[in-house]
């Protein structure tokens, strides 16, 4: 990581641009989830566990925290150095998360499940360390001053190991707020096959949340040597607003949902409306969920509010696929473009949110209105896809951005791992200037390749130098790759058939005994012909805090050959949250989402709690 990013573009050097055959063949989109998560085994830091797959890699760091009294082993380098910066390693777990949270489904049937969870898991891990007490957070080890004056594989590090934390006097809300935001999504992505690890993740979200309210300040001023490398130039507020939606999102605790509703003009969720997303700026991801709890009727009285949230999403939406009033630029390939140094970053981020956003709308049945006109869920999604294809290759330069995938990939990556050759090949010790002599300087592909990074990638005009003292384009990121995740394993594995606006039970990632599903069919009240039908299943369960809780599916279906109106459903014997219908007094109504059911059609809604299935029965309804 070479220089912090800056909210403003970078003005395009004008070459030549040579048009290359496009690379049109369709990609594997399995083999690259794959892959983008290998490259998070090379970026470990700590003691590299017996199940590591990227075998030229060894322990390193393994005195980090020790001077300060800490232990501080593990986590994430965050790109081609050796220094672990807490504020993009915190944003990097986050969209890892949210990518099992929306795709892990998807994930389960590719087999990769289990190693996301493992990515994250190494990431939170040290996280849950660098938070030893409830007002104190480490958010750096080591500096990049010290380390980019050095080329060294991490084994063989002789740079500073300082660590650097926020506590009430040296406040980061930015730093402490995504950290619990990234805590708060995990606890999410584990919460039904491992409760009590999500469980300690949610206590130390809940508690950095507090900590990064009630002691405001941006971390950089605390954290100095950060300035130069990660810059928080928007401030504290958008990770404010960001934390509470992942914790109202993990907890259903309506002081979260109300922090978001009474600080969205204060916060600026209601007002800024953006054209990037990323480590630095979050009011896009905020806004895409503010705009999930209302479509999911989960607002209530802060609705209106809500909607402004939602309106700045789809300008954010608008703008990306070129069809609001302040559009993004893109290259003559059709690449979103940002900026010159680590453009890839947005893109991977951006067609994130484009993805979730597409399968929002289809689960509320609507579309996106933009400047030029209506937009379907659909267009949104092929235009994230694009945006992937173009990164494994479909590009003028028939170039795969993605390490190891394809035939032409980088092959001078800026990394001093990848670019040295392994100490298990040869262990003769790489020193701190002798590094680049020896191996920066080679004109030469790299002894290790770096499988699955996402590098920087092209300029403006398509053009790309693989070359390694190239950093603005040959240096990978952690957070290139994190949100891409989802992306793959949404192109690969389809849509689950789930409404997106409801919790998601995630499978289990490695084969254990589930319990029978148990399903129920209740006819509406009167005789058997009924034009309504009530399913109930059990769909999973989970242990957790000595309880087993179950998520029940019910699904109402019109039989009729009229289109149903004016559902009133009672429900009894229900002892926990409940997504999908809008209740009012003791009776629940169609989601926000619907407000009539055609002919033969059925709506879905979940709920949770510790007991059997609960009574529902329907109250009265029209038929027209």
């Amino acid at each position: 990581m070479h220089r912090f990013v800056r909210l403003c573009s970078v003005a395009p050097l004008f070459l030549v641009l040579v048009l290359l055959p496009l690379a049109l063949a369709g990609h594997d989109y399995g083999q690259a989830l794959s892959k983008s998560i290998l490259f998070f085994e090379a970026q470990r830091s700590g003691y590299l566990p017996s199940t590591q797959r990227v075998q030229w890699r060894g322990h390193s760091g393994l005195n980090d925290g020790k001077a300060n009294g800490v232990d501080l082993v593990g986590g994430y380098y965050d790109a081609g150095d050796n220094v672990k910066f807490g504020l993009p390693m915190a944003f990097t777990i986050t969209m890892m998360s949210w990518s099992i949270v929306e795709y892990g489904k998807q994930m389960a049937a590719s087999g990769e499940l289990g190693h996301a969870l493992d990515a994250v898991k190494w990431g939170t891990d040290y996280l849950i360390k660098a938070h030893p007490e409830p007002n104190v957070f480490y958010g750096e080890v080591g500096d990049g001053t010290t380390d980019h004056y050095c080329w060294q594989r991490p084994e063989d590090m002789t740079t500073s190991r300082q660590a650097y934390r926020i506590d009430p006097s040296n406040p980061g809300s930015d730093l402490a707020g995504e950290s619990a935001a990234a805590l708060a999504a995990a606890s999410l992505a584990f919460r039904h096959n491992n409760p009590s690890y999500a469980n300690e993740l949610l206590t130390h979200a809940q508690q950095l949340f507090e900590f990064a309210d009630k002691y405001r300040g941006k971390y950089d001023s605390s954290i100095t040597v950060a300035q130069k490398y990660y810059r928080s130039i928007s401030g504290y507020a958008d990770e404010l607003l960001w934390a509470a939606a992942w914790l109202y999102q993990a907890t259903n605790n309506e002081y979260y949902l109300s922090y978001l509703g009474k600080n969205g003009d204060s916060l600026g969720g209601t007002g800024w409306a953006m054209t990037e997303f990323g480590w630095d700026v979050k009011y896009a991801g905020v806004q895409t969920l503010v705009a999930k709890f209302l479509m999911g009727g989960k607002a209530g009285q802060y609705a209106p509010v809500f909607e402004e949230y939602q309106q700045n999403a789809e300008f954010f939406m608008c703008a990306i696929l070129g069809k609001g009033n302040r559009n993004v630029q893109k290259t003559p390939g059709g690449l979103i473009f940002r900026q010159r140094w680590n453009n890839l970053q947005f893109v991977t981020s951006a067609s994130f949110l484009l993805t979730v956003y597409s399968d929002y709308l289809t689960s509320a049945g609507k579309n996106l209105n933009c400047g030029s006109g209506s937009v379907s869920p659909s267009e949104l999604l092929s235009f994230a896809k694009s945006q992937v294809d173009y990164i494994l290759g479909d590009n003028p330069r028939a170039t795969s951005y993605m390490v190891g995938y394809g035939s032409n990939y980088p092959r001078q990556v800026h990394h001093r791992g990848s670019s040295i050759v392994s100490i298990k090949v040869d262990s003769s010790f790489v020193s701190c200037r002798g590094g680049y002599a020896t191996w920066f300087s080679r004109e030469a592909s790299d002894p290790n390749v770096l499988t699955g990074a996402i590098v920087g990638g092209p300029d403006a005009y398509d053009n790309f130098a693989d070359e390694r003292d190239n950093y603005e384009q040959t240096e990978p990121a952690t957070y290139n790759n994190a949100p891409l995740l989802g992306l793959l394993a949404r192109l690969q594995g389809g849509h689950s058939g789930y409404n997106q606006l409801l919790p998601v039970a995630l499978p289990t990632p490695k084969t254990q005994p589930k319990p029978a599903p148990v399903t129920k069919t209740t006819p509406a009240p009167g005789s058997s012909s009924s034009p309504i039908a009530i399913e109930q299943k059990m769909t999973t369960s989970w242990n957790a805090y000595g309880k087993t809780y179950y998520r029940y599916s019910t699904i109402v279906t019109n039989k009729s050959t009229k289109t149903l109106k004016s559902l009133k459903i009672t429900i009894s014997k229900l002892y926990g949250p409940l997504w999908g219908l809008t209740k009012s007094g003791d009776s629940y109504f169609f989601p926000a989402w619907l407000n009539s059911l055609p002919a033969g059609k059925s709506l879905e809604f979940v709920y949770i709690h510790s007991a059997s299935q609960a009574d529902v029965s329907i109250s009265s309804y029209a038929l027209a």
